[in-house]
């Protein structure tokens, strides 16, 4: 039986180790062995999976610079290690994300295949992103792609690579099977809905000045950072009334429910978006979504049939298709119609195949002018 060892830098609840949970929890099905070596002492997608073998390292998130640096590097030393123990086994080196490099290189070192699950494209400073597609060019066995954009984007030289569309899982399909039924109980108020991390790039205060503009209609922002930090961001600035702010939250489902459309505010200028997950789960309970022209997302929205493609920097414009979505019924009818028909297209089971393709040794090919592994 093949083993698969997953390595993650940091889990949280961000979109990368959810995905990589998904993979985890159909490896396991599967049959086959997984190991997840991922940080201490945290919270997030990759916790208690169920018959997963866990080794931690301790890693933790500096504001300061040099402490973020040194943690870093301390992280790849302690997973270079963890990884030298499986030289005399038949592994797969499974690699999430560009940042642990750690593991790359040791599974190079040892001859074992390492694949790489590459979901981002903006990495700081712009010498640490050089440094690490390097470093995956050199190791990977593979590439997996959560987009054709990022494909395109940030190739691997001559490395195999295909792209493996997201997925929601089965579990967050049937549960939003169940509460779609309760959408006629959502409150009058019109809700639009954005989950993103706490940071100025995300569209965060575009989202809050959106709220100010549309005083007649609710905002639900739901903050993948802790009360706290929240408190700091905030701090000096009177919100809105119509504005409701929540920490990091494990279950989603309540605010899905209770939404009519799901935003994503990123600035294309600062931070390009990959693939935009949370556009997919509120499709998933037939919201239609408003996002970037650009990116991952631009697959994913259809402009005028399941959402709208608008720069964060029109907020005019995003004002005016809220104000349309809220009081044209038809129109909103019709978007929600499409946005769920979409979603059935990124299917756990058409993803599964895909991973296990990759981890399985199935060959993937080199990347030449077209694009492999799209759903259309």
């Amino acid at each position: 039986m093949k083993k698969v060892i997953c390595i993650h830098l940091f889990n949280d609840f961000s979109g990368s180790p959810l995905v990589l949970s998904t993979a985890v929890k159909n490896m396991v099905k599967s049959g086959l062995q997984v190991e997840v070596i991922t940080s201490r002492s945290t919270t997030g997608f990759l916790s208690d999976l169920p018959g997963v073998k866990y080794r931690f390292f301790t890693y933790r998130f500096f504001e300061n610079k040099l402490l973020r640096t040194l943690m870093l590097l301390w992280g790849q030393c302690a997973i270079f290690f963890k990884i030298l123990k499986y030289f005399r086994q038949d592994v797969v080196i499974y690699v999430n994300t560009l940042l642990p490099f750690g593991a790359a290189l040791a599974g190079k070192l040892m001859g074992k295949k390492v694949v790489y699950h590459l979901h981002e494209t903006t990495v700081n400073p712009p010498f640490l992103k050089t440094f690490l597609k390097k470093t995956a060019a050199v190791c990977a066995s593979e590439a997996i792609y959560v987009s054709q954009f990022l494909q395109n984007e940030e190739p691997l030289s001559a490395v195999p690579a295909r792209v493996v569309y997201n997925c929601v899982s089965e579990d967050f399909i049937e549960k939003a099977r169940t509460n779609r039924h309760l959408a006629g109980s959502k409150c009058g108020c019109f809700t639009s809905l954005m989950l993103c991390s706490l940071k100025e790039y995300k569209g965060v205060n575009e989202f809050v000045k959106l709220s100010e503009m549309l005083p007649g209609y609710c905002f639900v922002l739901v903050l993948n950072s802790t009360q706290e930090a929240i408190r700091e961001f905030f701090s000096g600035q009177k919100l809105p009334g119509n504005l409701v702010i929540f920490p990091a939250q494990q279950e989603v489902h309540s605010f899905y429910r209770e939404a009519h459309l799901v935003l994503n505010l990123s600035h294309p200028e600062k931070w390009v978006e990959t693939f935009g997950m949370t556009l997919l789960e509120g499709m998933n309970y037939g919201l239609p979504v408003i996002a970037p022209p650009v990116g991952g997302p631009a697959e994913l929205v259809e402009d005028g049939i399941n959402g709208f493609k608008i720069d964060q920097r029109s907020i005019v414009l995003i004002a005016k298709k809220i104000r349309e979505l809220a009081t044209n019924r038809s129109t909103y009818e019709q978007l929600s119609a499409h946005a769920l028909r979409f979603a059935h297209q990124f299917e756990e089971a058409r993803f599964t195949k895909k991973i296990l393709e990759v981890v399985q040794g199935e060959a993937a090919e080199v990347p030449q002018a077209s694009l492999v592994g799209s759903y259309t």
